[in-house]
């Protein structure tokens, strides 16, 4: 196995892909709110929520907004201090909302480089992911 590599899920939602996206561009402090059992707490370093170059703490891990796409409904974020980074050279997630169809369909895509052969692949992290997907799809459409 090598030391860099891709995970990606696509899933399909119920609810409206603009609140979905929004939660990730606008409100990621919302997300204890929505996703108590997943995410305690989220607090801003940095900038502005919903801006490029803001820094949040999530849980224990530090993440950064790099990349925002309001077009394509694409926000990505890099992971650069915590557990993530004593396990990853790299670590990049990144969430985006498209159509196919009537379907609105949030894809997560990770991109990663371990730091040795040891490391496993983050499909933790990507179940993380999708478990936030379904917990806050839920939300929306129980709103």
């Amino acid at each position: 196995m090598g030391l860099k590599g891709k995970l990606i899920s696509q899933t399909e939602i119920k609810g409206c892909k603009d609140l979905f996206h929004e939660m990730f561009r606008h409100k990621p402090h919302h997300l204890p709110n929505v996703i108590p059992n997943t995410i305690q707490a989220v607090n801003l370093h940095e900038g502005d929520w919903g801006t490029v170059g803001s820094v949040f703490n999530l849980n224990y891990t530090m993440g950064k907004i790099f990349y925002i796409d309001e077009e394509k409904r694409l926000v990505a974020f890099r992971a650069f201090e915590g557990h993530v980074v004593e396990q990853y050279k790299a670590f990049k997630a990144t969430v985006h909302i498209e159509n196919e169809g009537e379907n609105n369909l949030v894809l997560w895509t990770i991109e990663y480089e371990k730091q040795n052969e040891d490391v496993p692949e983050p499909f933790s992290y990507l179940q993380l992911f999708l478990n936030m997907t379904k917990d806050i799809d839920a939300h929306h459409v129980n709103q």
